[in-house]
């Protein structure tokens, strides 16, 4: 009996999304009609300012009490055109670089937001960090970002770095860009990176994961109407299944190894799975761990034992599949 009705409600939410998608779409109106029961809290944030204010308060809760790592020294920076921020450890190997990616829903955050974050990879690795300040949507919609994240990667190629030196990674949409702009180095035929990395990605743009539903209460940082306002923010009116908008509907054929974390509790768990299957579809190296009852971005808390644990498991592996050979 339980099995039939997880398989009606199941339906249900598909076929929602479905209508959803295809009336956002069609209308690109301001202001939807409609909402699915229960995922809706009593004040729909209206507009962008409203949005980034969530995504400010995220940031603060999940970074404001956590310092960046002693001995990282933070320096801005720019590849070519593009602006973003160094991160280097005082033994940070100078020949292989995290080309680093923020969250914030391709809407809010920046390189200095993230700091904590890019801190922690620079220690656990060894390696020093580009934190890149990619255009913002809505001001600049995708594909936007995917552009400065390959535009990013050939300047580090321009500088003398292998790409086999070079590891992408980001957290939130983030992550999910830096899948993206795998793709995009992929298919312009650019050496590939020597691994890609994420922290709680945002690989489904569609919202289509059963995690979105199951997972509405338990996660207390993210919830489903700020990712799809900052959907459409980005998207305008874009295919929320195109594959540089979501990877995880791309094909990952000649991927490098890929490293993907999220905890169990968090509405974009199965995003995170869904990276895992393209990339295990493809032949692609793959770890893809979900940390029991962990929330989103839970590396960002030094005191829990499994945020040490994720860190120290990236930082290997970013470690071990860069390669600190010149061009």
């Amino acid at each position: 009996m339980q099995g039939v009705f997880a398989g009606a409600l199941l339906f249900l939410y598909v076929a929602f999304l479905l209508k959803f998608w295809a009336t956002v779409l069609r209308t690109g109106k301001k202001k939807m009609a409609f909402w699915p029961t229960g995922l809706t809290s009593a004040k729909t944030p209206a507009g962008i300012d409203d949005v980034r204010a969530r995504y400010n308060a995220q940031f603060e809760r999940l970074f404001g009490k956590d310092a960046a790592p002693e001995g990282v020294s933070f320096t801005p920076g720019q590849l070519g055109p593009l602006s973003g921020e160094w991160a280097r450890g005082e033994d940070s190997d100078p020949d292989r670089v995290i080309l680093y990616f923020h969250g914030g829903g391709f809407v809010a955050g920046s390189p200095q937001t993230h700091r904590a974050l890019a801190g922690k990879l620079v220690t656990a690795s060894g390696l020093a960090a580009f934190s890149l300040r990619y255009r913002l949507a809505p001001e600049c919609p995708f594909p936007a970002a995917v552009r400065d994240g390959i535009d990013a990667y050939r300047a580090l190629l321009a500088k003398g770095m292998a790409g086999r030196s070079i590891v992408l990674a980001g957290d939130e949409a983030g992550g999910g860009l830096a899948f993206a702009v795998a793709l995009a180095i992929r298919n312009g035929g650019l050496e590939m990176p020597g691994a890609v990395a994420a922290m709680s990605p945002w690989a489904d743009l569609s919202l289509s994961g059963p995690s979105m539903l199951a997972n509405r209460r338990a996660d207390t940082v993210l919830d489903w109407e700020t990712l799809f306002l900052a959907a459409r923010n980005y998207l305008r009116k874009s295919n929320p299944c195109d594959a540089y908008a979501s990877p995880a509907y791309a094909a990952l054929k000649e991927f490098p190894a890929v490293m993907v974390h999220a905890g169990s509790q968090e509405i974009l768990r199965d995003d995170a799975s869904k990276l895992g299957d393209r990339a295990a579809e493809a032949g692609v190296g793959v770890s893809v761990e979900i940390y029991d009852g962990m929330g989103h971005l839970f590396q960002a808390d030094s005191a829990k034992g499994e945020a040490r644990a994720s860190l120290t498991r990236l930082g290997q592996f970013m470690r071990a599949r860069s390669q600190a050979l010149a061009a």
